[in-house]
């Protein structure tokens, strides 16, 4: 379920209107065909799909626009390196229309975004998502930029200490002491002593679509690049299932400190994100809940 409620100061305003008005002026071969937004638990692009064949994506903060040309460069050569479809970037608008920054076409990809629990985060679905993370570990490209959330751990510490406190004085029923022990767990793994890869950086289910059971397409990579390949590991608790997630992790063939890095990553998404998004973000709330449950009980 998407929301209407602004979830960050200074988010720029979208409709359908407003993409109609910015392909008539940039893309008028595209102006005619019917725009739809397109409900998403996304927090920093509106999706509007155009036609049966596109969709243009406005980031909603100034920074989402920043990853419009990293997309750019970047996909047309990760793409042939992936074992399911990427998103392929047909044109790059700019600003008009009352809105402040660039803007993308992408060329429409089937599925449906994935949802965390027992119906989406079955084995197949999990052997797919280690294929993806597998083979674009060893994408090899050289030149890559960091990854989002692609040094240490510890990077994360005074963030994910905070918001644990500000989780605290919310009503949301977890154990923060719990989450703090299950935090500093994962910050005593080994650090990543191999050359960095290439990872997706936000394997968040709405990243994430499917069709028939398996993985069909993975979306939004504006945050990948080169890091410690533990941060590929979240659907583990974001998304699988206790039984298929052991699947994944044989799939993904990592090591034990790689792996309790990864949970920590997964918590740290998950306890920032709650008290950020729990009144304006239905849908990143209820699965940053679902990964602090999956976290707590897989301990």
């Amino acid at each position: 379920m998407s929301t209407t409620r602004k979830m960050h100061a200074g988010e720029a305003h979208t409709d359908p209107g407003l993409v109609r008005r910015l392909l008539r002026g940039q893309f008028p071969q595209w102006a005619g065909l019917p725009v739809s937004r397109l409900e998403s638990g996304g927090t920093v692009n509106a999706i509007y799909r155009v036609g049966t064949g596109l969709t243009v994506r406005l980031p909603l903060l100034e920074g989402g626009a920043g990853t419009l040309d990293h997309e750019a460069r970047w996909l047309p050569r990760l793409a042939p390196l992936l074992p399911v479809p990427v998103p392929e970037v047909v044109a790059v608008g700019e600003p008009a229309e009352g809105y402040p920054w660039r803007w993308a076409v992408h060329r429409w990809l089937e599925g449906e975004v994935l949802v965390e629990g027992a119906e989406y985060g079955t084995e197949g679905v999990a052997r797919d998502l280690a294929a993806f993370v597998t083979a674009l570990r060893k994408a090899g490209l050289d030149g890559g930029p960091t990854a989002y959330r692609g040094g240490p751990l510890s990077t994360a510490d005074s963030e994910t200490r905070s918001a644990i406190e500000a989780l605290r004085r919310t009503d949301e029923p977890f154990d923060t002491d719990a989450i703090t022990a299950a935090w500093e767990t994962a910050l005593a793994a080994p650090h990543w002593t191999g050359a960095p890869c290439w990872t997706h950086s936000d394997l968040m289910p709405s990243n994430l679509l499917g069709a028939d059971g398996r993985l069909a397409a993975v979306i939004d990579f504006g945050t990948a690049g080169v890091g410690d390949p533990a941060i590929d590991l979240i659907p583990a608790w974001n998304l699988l299932t206790p039984a298929s997630r052991p699947v994944f992790r044989a799939g993904a063939d990592v090591d034990d400190a790689t792996w309790e890095r990864g949970r920590g990553w997964a918590l740290s998404m998950a306890v920032i994100q709650l008290p950020y998004y729990r009144h304006t973000n239905p849908v990143i709330s209820a699965n940053a809940r679902h990964v602090i449950g999956q976290i707590l009980a897989d301990r």
